[in-house]
């Protein structure tokens, strides 16, 4: 592996290691004063992701949003409607500011990923119309719609990629869910190419969430620790060990004749983005999350601070196969204690879409109290 080092932008030079940043946050505000822009030029910044409880922190915490709220209040729209119209106009400017990105990269990045709601996890039929919908009303050949990669998820996803909609798989904990959504991708891209579609210009992300695998783990491990056993080598072990695993498990399947074939006729590959990459353990590096996992064919969509933490002391280097070994034993010795990461999974993707749709709903009832003046 090659030594690190520290360019004058680390940002910058992830791309160079076969990552794009991107950032886990979008406010109004930068759209307007050319923030986005800047990052753009400045730090190579590549994408945007959102979600409701970016939405929520964004409506709350700003009066950006105030004069169209008010606006559409008086044109009699409820509350979770003003919501989805604030929303849609946030990802169709963020669309437009990233759109030279998306043409100078050829469809790789400029995307900006936008949720369908978090009530419709388990509602497959739901989703692919609410999908659709989206999708029709951002009109933008770089926006991604975000499906969770729950049961009812799946399919969902498989029949909105062979529908051509570009998707960012969200909410993946474990090797299951890997393994069941980039089957549903290359299933979509094989229906398209029997049915004579265009498979070249499908554009689809495999987002791995990281820390909260260890705040699950290591809450686990701290119980164990309070009774006795000797688990304190093992904190913090397992969410980087989970990622580099996944991480294999992509090379293996995007290294398969079944991809090649699909390859031969302009599919592209489905990388994995990491998400949740922030260090929720403040006992923990700030970049514990991003220093070992930069490899090809990778994204990290970063939360400000870290996004701000790697410009200033990031270290960038090849590190996402590195000691995959290792993370096998980790993995191991979790098992032995009892600690399976594929029921940890599923227990964190049922919490996942429970925090969302909370958030959803708190930044429909912000909106309600902003339309009355509260």
């Amino acid at each position: 592996m090659p030594e690190p080092h520290v360019p004058s932008n680390p940002l910058a030079a992830l791309a160079a290691a076969g990552q794009s940043p991107w950032l886990d946050q979008l406010r109004r505000e930068w759209l307007a004063d050319g923030t986005l822009a800047r990052w753009i030029a400045e730090d190579d910044l590549r994408g945007v992701t959102s979600n409701p409880a970016i939405f929520q922190a964004a409506v709350a915490d700003s009066a950006a949003y105030d004069a169209q709220i008010g606006a559409l209040a008086a044109d009699g729209l409820d509350p979770a409607a003003i919501y989805d119209a604030v929303t849609l106009q946030d990802i169709r400017a963020a669309c437009d500011v990233f759109r030279p990105v998306w043409e100078r990269t050829g469809g790789l990045d400029g995307y900006i990923s936008h949720e369908v709601a978090p009530a419709l996890a388990d509602d497959t039929a739901g989703t692919v119309a609410e999908a659709r919908r989206l999708w029709a009303a951002v009109d933008r050949p770089n926006v991604m719609i975000k499906i969770p990669a729950t049961c009812a998820g799946i399919p969902a996803i498989r029949a909105c990629l062979t529908d051509g909609i570009n998707v960012n798989i969200t909410l993946m904990f474990s090797l299951c869910h890997y393994d069941a959504v980039a089957d549903a991708y290359l299933d979509a891209l094989e229906r398209r190419e029997h049915d004579g579609l265009p498979i070249d210009s499908i554009a689809s992300v495999a987002s791995f969430f990281v820390s909260r695998v260890d705040t699950w783990v290591d809450d686990r491990l701290d119980k164990l620790a309070a009774d006795g056993v000797d688990v304190a080598h093992l904190r913090g072990q397992a969410a980087v060990a989970n990622a580099k695993r996944a991480y294999r498990r992509f090379q293996d399947v995007f290294g398969s004749t079944r991809f090649a074939r699909l390859a031969r006729h302009g599919a592209r590959v489905q990388r994995v983005l990491w998400a949740s990459t922030s260090a929720k353990d403040p006992a923990y590096d700030d970049l514990k999350y991003v220093t070992p996992l930069i490899g090809s064919d990778t994204v990290n969509t970063l939360p400000l601070a870290t996004y701000e933490a790697f410009r200033d002391h990031g270290r960038v280097a090849r590190t996402i196969d590195a000691d995959v070994a290792a993370a096998d034993a980790v993995v191991a010795r979790l098992a032995a204690l009892g600690i399976d990461l594929e029921a940890v999974g599923e227990d964190l993707s049922h919490q996942g879409v429970a925090k969302f749709a909370a958030a959803q709903a708190a930044v429909v009832a912000t909106v309600g109290r902003k339309t009355v003046g509260g």
